[in-house]
């Protein structure tokens, strides 16, 4: 699977990218992510240094650098159609591979803004993907353009965007610029995921602050959205509810509210996930399997 992310320079994308990082190699997970063993990634990146700027800041997202790789580029630029990122991907075993940022990586010989020389590139990147089944993730600017949706906005030809499977958009709320918003523009195989807003560049470090109501083409247009609850939060509030004063209640009631609220059965999961030994399992009079919440 092939995806991108894409913003204006400085709105956080490599921060979100270096956070993923993390989460796969060293279990520091993303919001409403579901627990993996950790994983081999290579975080290939253009900026020079990758000592003195990158490694720093993936030791501040707790990444296990032992799990990070990169190819060695030094002497022979990588492109996208180079046959050294499968061969890096199947000898590593690497179930991620960050590219930041993909325009340092077309080639020189492909124009961007040509369909017919960006349509083979991201096909060969796509057969890799399937055939490894490693995640390739594309880390992309904007153009400079104004006045159009968002989905145009990424440098090259529109067919970029159609090639991929997946689109994220990162950007500042306008008003207050320390808010970073994730937005889930395009998912071809399953449900967009939630809006999520993380802070960045002030006192208190990337820190995630929870669910936003945006759109990305608002976003862009400088208006503000709003906070509001994600529905993993809402369904530990719900949990949280449904069981008070020591009730004990079959789960699949439980499930049955929480689909009325339009949370779903794996967000139910991963509520019962993060409640952990607060929670205690049993079963009914009609043997069905209860829940019940801890008395300290």
């Amino acid at each position: 699977m092939a995806l991108i992310i894409q913003g204006n320079p400085g709105e956080g994308k490599t921060y979100f990218a270096m956070k993923l990082t993390a989460a796969c190699t060293n279990r520091k997970y993303l919001p409403n992510m579901e627990e993996t063993e950790p994983f081999n990634v290579i975080y290939q990146t253009a900026e020079d240094g990758k000592g003195d700027t990158i490694k720093p800041r993936l030791i501040e997202c707790e990444a296990d650098l032992s799990r990070v790789m990169v190819i060695d580029d030094t002497k022979i630029p990588l492109t996208l159609m180079d046959d050294r990122i499968e061969r890096a991907i199947r000898q590593n075993k690497v179930r991620l591979l960050l590219i930041d940022p993909v325009q340092a990586f077309i080639g020189a010989d492909v124009d961007m803004n040509r369909a017919n020389e960006v349509r083979p590139v991201f096909r060969k990147l796509g057969n890799v993907a399937e055939q490894t089944g490693c995640a390739i993730v594309l880390i992309g600017h904007l153009n400079k353009s104004c006045g159009t949706q968002s989905t145009y906005r990424g440098l090259g030809s529109i067919d970029i965007m159609a090639a991929v499977r997946s689109l994220l958009f990162i950007g500042k709320v306008k008003k207050d610029p320390t808010t970073r918003v994730l937005i889930h523009e395009k998912s071809s195989l399953a449900p967009p995921g939630e809006t999520l807003a993380f802070k960045l560049g002030d006192e208190g470090g990337f820190r995630w602050i929870g669910g936003y109501d945006i759109n990305a083409d608002d976003l862009l247009n400088g208006k503000e959205g709003k906070r509001v609850e994600t529905k993993l939060e809402r369904g530990m509030r719900l949990m949280e509810e449904m069981l008070e004063d020591g009730k004990e209640i079959p789960l699949k009631v439980i499930q049955k509210k929480a689909t009325e609220m339009n949370i779903s059965s794996r967000t139910m999961r991963d509520v019962r996930n993060r409640m952990g030994d607060r929670l205690i399992y049993g079963r009914g009079n009609g043997r069905d399997n209860t829940i019940r919440l801890k008395v300290d």
